[in-house]
């Protein structure tokens, strides 16, 4: 099988096409043929060894210490189920599937775990469609319903709005009723009105004024002491990018008095892709995809990543014509 892989840490020309032997599912295990992946931030820092804010011991111990720990890179996943593991029940040769897996998601084959984060496919989704929400979705519904308990009416502001992240955040955010202002690149204002955005503003040459509920930074544009005067006595900044010096930024929150500081880090699960397919059936909640990319090319699509300043998700098409046509 074709696969994507990163040898060692470095810039996005150290990823390679290579043919390696496709994987076997084990007891519990799903291989799924891939028709499309994402690119995420999460998959680029990851290649680079570039963690944030005084990090990088730590992410190294996790993500390999001289090299990446796992060969193939990609976590989100649209395809079709091509073999089952022994002891696997629920899932169907040739079914279609959306997984979350730990590593592995860039190449013609992949493996899931048959009890983690997969879910069956709506009939009239895309492939890239699919494989555009996971990263975004999940992140943003944690951190605004579960994190920072979101209610109707309440005074949302998302920066990094047209985003992996934020695309999803202001779109999820208008579905639980607050009232959204998004701060994003010029050029992004018909798009960030179209996923629900109230109010949008140009970090370029807007200031950003009143008071909000909620700040959630998806993309490390501010941190606590500038964030705090945009809050309310009982706001929330919410930070998705943090560092070393946040923790003493939290310290300094708690003792104010004031605004609150919350530091969290996302997980994925079978309930929450669920749970973003059912928004996305009642029509709250739509894949936004900023550029399309051959497995070969995986190199430029790491490139663009790596600029912040796509609008949406970028997504491989791993099984050629088929992946956008489901």
């Amino acid at each position: 099988m074709k696969a994507a892989t990163a040898r060692r840490y470095g810039p996005a020309d150290v990823l390679r096409i290579e043919d390696l032997p496709r994987p076997e599912p084990g007891p519990g295990e799903i291989l799924i043929r891939v028709r499309a992946a994402s690119v995420t931030t999460a998959d680029w820092r990851l290649r680079a060894a570039e963690f944030p804010g005084g990090l990088a011991l730590v992410g190294r111990m996790v993500a390999g210490l001289w090299k990446p720990r796992h060969l193939v890179p990609g976590s989100d996943v649209a395809g079709e189920v091509a073999a089952l593991g022994a002891g696997v029940g629920g899932f169907e040769v040739g079914q279609r599937v959306l997984a979350v897996l730990g590593h592995g998601g860039h190449a013609d084959y992949a493996l899931a775990k048959a009890d983690g984060a997969v879910v069956p496919l709506p009939e009239d989704m895309g492939f890239d469609e699919a494989a555009a929400l996971p990263f975004g979705g999940l992140t943003a519904l944690e951190f605004l319903r579960d994190v920072a308990n979101l209610r109707t009416g309440q005074e949302v502001l998302i920066l990094g709005a047209s985003g992996g992240v934020g695309a999803y955040a202001v779109q999820i955010a208008a579905a639980l009723g607050a009232h959204v202002t998004a701060v994003a690149g010029p050029g992004r204002e018909s798009l960030l009105r179209g996923l629900g955005a109230e109010r949008v503003l140009d970090y370029r040459k807007d200031e950003i004024a009143g008071r909000f509920d909620l700040a959630f930074d998806t993309v490390g544009a501010t941190h606590w002491p500038q964030s705090r005067g945009l809050l309310g006595k009982q706001g929330l900044f919410l930070p998705l990018n943090f560092g070393l010096g946040d923790l003493w930024h939290l310290l300094q929150a708690k003792l104010s008095g004031g605004p609150r500081m919350v530091l969290h880090v996302s997980g994925d699960s079978r309930a929450g892709l669920e749970a973003l397919l059912d928004l996305w059936r009642a029509g709250k909640l739509r894949p936004v995809i900023d550029s399309r990319f051959a497995l070969k090319d995986i190199a430029e699509a790491h490139r663009l990543v790596e600029t912040r300043h796509r609008a949406g998700a970028v997504v491989l098409e791993v099984g050629g014509d088929e992946a956008g046509n489901g």
